[in-house]
C-alpha cells in the first residue's frame, strides 16, 4: 500500500529532460514507482489533472539561518515550493559564535532575538534539529564568523596562529556536516581578508568535498576582478566555486555580465569548477550599514555604532558616503526594516522620502536610522537592469536562489517590509521569465531550480523525481504560477502552487500549510557522525 499515489500530471524530472505524462507512488518517505500507470492501491490519491509535478524546489542562496527559533513553518519558501535550501551563505553562518565574536556583538541573540545557546558549528546544528525545521537545510559555515570568533573584527592578515585556529573552525563545521564554507567580501570582517587567507581556508576544506560559495568583493564596476579572485581561489585550493547572486549593481557597469559569463566558461575549460546562482529582481538588499565603509566597521557592531555617533569621526564618515550616493544614490535605497516601533513608518520608504518627513538631509536620515535602530536597519538598492538579469538568467552555468530567509504573513516573522524575493522568487521565474518572457523553457528553468543544485551539493536522492528519491515534490499550475509580492507590497504568497511535500509528508495541500514540520538537517556527503 503506497501512502500517496499522484495521478494525470505532467511529470518535469529535473534533469533538464522534456516532460512526461504519468503517474508517481511514495512511501516512507521515498519515491517508490514512476511511470504511466502506478499499480497497487494508495491511502490518499491526488489527481494531477492540469498540473506539472516537479521535484520540490531547492533554493541555492537562502538566509533562514535562525528564523526557525521563532518560526518553524518555513512558510514563505514552502509556498514557493522551496523544500530544500542553502544556508549559511555571505559569510554570515549563524555558528562558530566563539568568544571574540561574542564581544563584538550588540547583544547574545539571532538577528531574530532568539538567544543564541551554541558556541561549535555541531551544536548549532543539534540546536536546529532539536528545534525543528519545516524544509531541509543544507548548511555552510561563514568566513565572517570563523574569522571574526577567531580574531574578532581586527582590519589586519590574521598571525600564524590565528589563521590555524580559523582552519580548525572550518575543519570542526567540516566534519559536523557542513557542505562548504562562505565568504561575504563587502561585509566586514570578511572583507578584511585577503585572497590568500581565503585561499588557505579553502584548502582546509577541500579534503572534505566542500563548495567554496561567495558574495564577492565588488558587484559594480570592478566585477571582473572579483570574478578573477574567485576563481583563483577555487584553481589554488581545488575546490568548487559558487559564485552568489551573480549581477552587476552600477549603472555604468551594465553588460559586464556577458564578460563576467565568458571568464567562468574559460575557468570551466580550464578545470575550475565555477557555477553561479540568481534571484529574479532589479533589486538588491541587504543591511544600511554596507553603505558605511569597510575601515569604519573594525572592532565589530558596537565599535561602528560608536564612530557614527563620534562628531568628527561620524562627520568624516557622513561626505564620504554623501558623496558615494551622489547622482541619485539615496534614491535608490528603500528601507525594508527598523527594529523599533518608532520608526516602523520608514519601512517601504526610499531615502529621500524619510528624510522629507523629519525636515533633514538625505545622509542625516540615514545616520538617524543606523543610531535610533542601533544598526539593525534593512535596505533594498535598486542597482541592476533587466537586460542583465535576463542574460544570467538564460546561462547554463546558473541556479536559482531568493538571497532571502524564510518568513510568514503572520506569526512572529511577520514583521518589516522584506524585499519581494522573500515570496516570489521561484514562482517570478516560471510566471514572468519562463511562461510570459520566454527567457527559460519550462523543463530549463525547473532544472534550475532542482536537479542542477541538487547535483551541485552531491545530493543524489533529491532534485529529482526518479524511484528511490527522497519524496520532495511540487505540484503547480504551469498557466497560472505567478509571483503576487511587490516592492509596494511584498507579503504575499503566489498564486499557481497547490500542492508541496517534504520527506513523503504534504506540507501545503490546495495552497493551504498543513501544520506538519518534518524537514531535516541534511549533512554533507561522506560526513560520519
Amino acid at each position: 500500500m503506497h501512502d500517496f499515489k499522484i495521478t494525470n500530471v505532467r511529470i518535469i524530472d529535473g534533469t533538464g529532460a522534456p516532460y512526461f505524462h504519468g503517474e508517481v507512488a511514495v512511501k516512507e518517505g521515498k519515491i517508490v514507482e514512476v511511470g504511466w500507470r502506478v499499480e497497487g492501491d494508495a491511502r490518499r490519491v491526488i489527481d494531477g489533472q492540469g498540473l506539472v509535478l516537479s521535484p520540490g524546489f531547492i533554493d541555492s542562496h537562502s538566509h533562514s539561518d535562525t528564523t526557525w527559533f521563532l518560526d518553524r513553518r518555513g512558510e514563505s519558501k514552502l509556498m514557493q515550493g522551496v523544500t530544500t535550501e542553502v544556508t549559511g551563505q555571505c559569510g554570515a553562518s549563524a555558528a562558530p559564535f566563539g568568544e571574540k565574536r561574542r564581544a563584538a556583538q550588540m547583544a547574545m541573540t539571532t538577528e531574530e532575538g532568539s538567544p543564541i545557546t551554541w558556541t561549535t558549528f555541531s551544536e548549532y546544528l543539534s540546536a536546529l534539529e532539536k528545534n525543528g525545521v519545516g524544509l531541509n537545510i543544507v548548511p555552510l559555515v561563514g568566513h565572517s564568523a570563523v574569522r571574526g570568533s577567531a580574531m574578532g573584527y581586527d582590519r589586519r592578515p590574521p598571525t600564524e596562529a590565528e589563521l590555524e585556529e580559523m582552519k580548525r573552525y572550518i575543519v570542526e563545521a567540516m566534519e559536523a556536516g557542513a557542505f562548504g564554507y562562505s565568504s561575504g567580501l563587502i561585509y566586514p570582517p570578511s572583507s578584511y581578508a585577503d585572497t590568500q587567507e581565503l585561499i588557505e581556508l579553502a584548502r582546509a576544506m577541500a579534503p572534505y568535498g566542500g563548495i567554496y560559495a561567495t558574495h564577492m568583493r565588488n558587484e559594480g564596476l570592478r566585477l571582473l576582478e572579483s570574478v578573477e579572485e574567485a576563481i583563483t581561489i577555487g584553481r589554488e585550493a581545488g575546490v568548487p566555486v559558487q559564485i552568489s547572486h551573480h549581477k552587476v549593481t552600477a549603472e555604468k557597469g551594465w553588460g559586464l555580465v556577458k564578460d563576467s559569463l565568458k571568464m567562468i566558461e574559460e575557468a570551466r575549460a580550464q578545470g575550475v569548477d565555477v557555477l553561479c546562482d540568481q534571484y529574479p529582481y532589479i533589486a538588491s538588499a541587504t543591511s544600511l550599514t554596507s553603505i558605511i565603509p569597510g575601515w569604519a566597521h573594525e572592532g565589530g557592531p558596537k565599535a561602528l555604532l560608536a564612530r557614527l555617533k563620534d562628531p568628527e569621526t561620524g562627520a568624516k564618515l557622513k561626505e564620504i558616503v554623501n558623496e558615494n550616493r551622489s547622482g541619485g544614490g539615496w534614491n535608490r535605497l528603500l528601507i525594508t526594516s527598523v527594529r523599533s516601533e518608532k520608526n516602523r513608518f520608514a519601512q517601504g520608504k526610499r531615502i529621500p522620502e524619510i528624510a522629507a518627513i523629519w525636515g533633514i538631509s538625505d545622509v542625516e536620515a540615514a545616520w538617524r536610522l543606523l543610531i535610533e535602530e542601533e544598526l539593525e536597519v534593512g535596505e533594498a538598492n535598486f542597482g541592476m537592469c533587466e537586460e542583465d538579469v535576463k542574460t544570467v538568467m538564460a546561462h547554463r552555468l546558473v541556479m536559482i536562489g531568493s538571497d532571502s530567509s524564510a518568513t510568514a504573513v503572520d506569526g512572529p516573522l511577520a514583521k518589516g517590509h522584506p524585499h519581494p524575493r522573500t515570496f516570489g522568487t521561484f514562482p517570478r521565474v516560471l510566471g514572468k521569465y519562463t511562461r510570459e518572457e520566454k527567457v527559460l523553457t519550462l523543463e530549463q528553468a525547473v532544472y534550475k531550480m532542482t536537479g542542477m543544485a541538487a547535483g551541485r551539493l552531491k545530493l543524489w536522492d533529491r532534485g529529482i523525481v526518479r524511484p528511490g528519491a527522497s519524496a520532495d515534490l511540487v505540484l503547480f499550475d504551469p498557466d497560472t504560477i505567478v509571483d503576487t509580492a511587490t516592492f509596494d507590497d511584498p507579503r504575499r504568497y503566489p498564486k499557481g502552487i497547490e500542492w508541496v511535500m517534504v520527506n513523503g509528508v504534504m506540507v501545503i495541500e490546495n495552497g493551504k500549510h498543513t501544520g506538519q514540520i518534518v524537514g531535516q538537517v541534511l549533512r554533507r556527503p561522506g560526513y560520519r557522525q
